[in-house]
């Protein structure tokens, strides 16, 4: 049973950081694309990054880019969301995600994801 439990979030103060983890268990199909997308409510869930633990590669979403790093530990599927600068539009719960990949580049899209955790609350104040 594919399983993804996040750990991390949080209350900061605007321009401060945290991390964020995501632990993938169960997952049969080799090297799965990792995201982390957000949700504030009444909104659509967004991606604001994924990593393709085969090819490493990243995207980021434009209002995270500079200030958010998705990273991959070596040995487990579990992937870490650095977040710096932290702004109060930053505030909304965080999910992790995988998927297999299939193409070139993973998909950025959260309707793509069959496989998500709990989520983690992160807040942001002024």
């Amino acid at each position: 049973q594919v399983k993804l439990v996040e750990s991390g979030g949080g209350s900061v103060q605007a321009g401060g950081s945290l991390t964020l983890t995501c632990e993938l268990s169960g997952y049969p199909w080799g090297y799965p694309c990792m995201g982390w997308f957000r949700q504030i409510p009444g909104k659509e869930r967004e991606g604001v990054a994924i990593l393709s633990t085969h090819t490493k590669d990243t995207y980021y979403s434009d209002s995270v880019k500079g200030r958010f790093t998705i990273s991959q530990e070596q040995v487990e599927n579990t992937v870490h969301l650095r977040m710096n600068a932290l702004k109060p539009d930053d505030t909304a719960m965080y999910y992790c995600a995988a998927e297999a990949q299939i193409g070139r580049d993973c998909p950025r899209l959260a309707s793509s994801y069959d496989h998500w955790g709990q989520g983690t609350q992160v807040t942001v104040s002024s």
